[in-house]
């Protein structure tokens, strides 16, 4: 991939347009949302974004994080990371295909109505294996232009918001749903996703250079991109409450005043937030599926998940993924966000841990971007996200998912990572010896 395409690639990781934040509206309103969204990537995003720049150009492989914890840490750290990553994505890939349906929906209620919705959930899931079977440099190319389609109406409404006032009638309306801490999960969501750029290094030009320069310009972008549509909004007195999940396409109607501006407006964000979750979905199959292929590379999967095809792309792993996170698609969004923010994060402080740990093992690896402020920096670098995790975690405790909470079902999950890896490891010690 070009360092274009290693951008746009990221964004969709990151990002995928602004599409989910309206949650973070309704919950902490426009104020609360900006002020969230200014800090949010202050403290969570450019701490990993940094982490990721001199781990990826240092060790520019495939794997990505797990080849970094296994090689700072060692094989169980290393096995931990995969799988916190990967059982992660479980809930991260649904919550896409749950984006496109509630887009969708918006633009034909009838077509996701009666449980269609799932298929329809399914089909893109398809879909986008299939997209990426092309291998990572049509996966690259293709998110270059669907960023471009995705934000154009975005950067329409914003200029044009900006130019209207009193949609609220004059009135402040308190907010109904006030959840700060649910809001900042949300937010966490949006702005993770930096390392996940990683596992296709090997596929990458010049990754040595495009991973820093990368993760500078894609954290530049989902901040602009973030915040202007919403503090836009927010200038036309448009009453937050009545954001809710996928509700962009309602919030431009209202801006344009509805009529034949507003339907169009509506119509051109339906398209956009159907595009992101496309997107979003596409870049992450190409992410999360070259895990796979890399543990079985290494022995503690089958050694048939690392078979590519002529595109370089690991396609048994593509299409067993792809059954797997079809299989997540029932759950709410928060739940799904909240699982995967937990699950997501605990791989992120893995990963810091590594960077301390191969600063300490490895002081001569050459580095073409390092941290600055040597190993106390390498350590505090670590701190704001380890503080905004346990926030999370504390909003988790809070989530009934049937006989158990959220943070009950994520602790269950991790424990299962340990025990997996040690059969992983008979598995391969077996295989070694035979």
């Amino acid at each position: 991939m070009t360092l274009l395409a290693l951008i746009a690639a990221t964004y969709f990781m990151v990002a995928g347009g602004p599409f989910g934040l309206e949650d973070i509206v309704l919950r902490s309103g426009y104020a609360g949302a900006i002020l969230i969204l200014l800090i949010t990537p202050i403290v969570w995003s450019l701490p990993t974004a940094l982490m990721v720049s001199e781990l990826a150009s240092a060790i520019p492989e495939d794997g990505g994080y797990y080849v970094w914890v296994k090689r700072g840490m060692g094989n169980f750290w290393g096995y931990q990371e995969a799988w916190l990553s990967l059982v992660a994505s479980f809930f991260d890939m649904a919550i896409y295909p749950t984006l496109f349906v509630g887009y969708l929906g918006h633009l034909a209620p009838s077509v996701t109505a009666q449980g269609r919705g799932i298929w329809i959930g399914v089909a893109l899931i398809a879909a986008t294996s299939a997209w990426n079977l092309l291998g990572a440099k049509v996966v690259g190319g293709s998110s270059v232009l669907l960023a471009i389609v995705m934000l154009t109406p975005f950067a329409i409404l914003t200029v044009y918001a900006v130019f209207q006032r009193n949609l609220g009638g004059g009135q402040s309306v308190p907010l109904r749903n006030v959840d700060f801490l649910g809001a900042m999960a949300v937010a966490m969501f949006n702005y993770m996703g930096w390392d996940d750029a990683s596992p296709v290094a090997g596929e990458v030009q010049r990754p040595q250079r495009s991973y820093p320069i990368a993760m500078a310009v894609t954290c530049l972008l989902v901040a602009v991109t973030y915040i202007l549509p919403i503090a836009a909004v927010g200038l036309t007195g448009l009453d937050a409450n009545r954001w809710t999940t996928s509700s962009w396409p309602d919030v431009a109607g209202a801006v344009f005043h509805g009529g034949a501006a507003g339907s169009a407006a509506a119509v051109a964000l339906t398209i956009g937030g159907m595009l992101g979750a496309a997107g979003t979905l596409n870049a992450f199959t190409m992410s999360y599926s070259r895990v796979p292929a890399v543990l079985a590379d290494d022995g503690y999967l089958p050694r048939v998940l690392g078979r590519r095809n002529a595109a370089g792309a690991p396609w048994v792993s593509i299409l067993a993924c792809s059954v797997i996170w079809a299989l997540f698609l029932q759950l709410s969004f928060v739940e799904l966000i909240l699982l995967d923010v937990l699950l997501k994060g605990l791989s992120v402080l893995l990963e810091f841990a590594a960077l301390v740990a191969l600063r300490r093992r490895e002081p001569a690896l050459v580095r073409p971007y390092r941290i600055p402020g040597g190993m106390a920096g390498a350590i505090a670098v670590g701190i704001a996200p380890l503080v905004l995790l346990v926030f999370t975690a504390a909003r988790t405790e809070n989530e009934p998912l049937g006989p158990i909470n959220s943070l009950q079902l994520g602790l269950l999950l991790i424990a299962a990572g340990v025990v997996a890896y040690f059969i992983g490891d008979r598995f391969r010690k077996g295989k070694s010896v035979s």
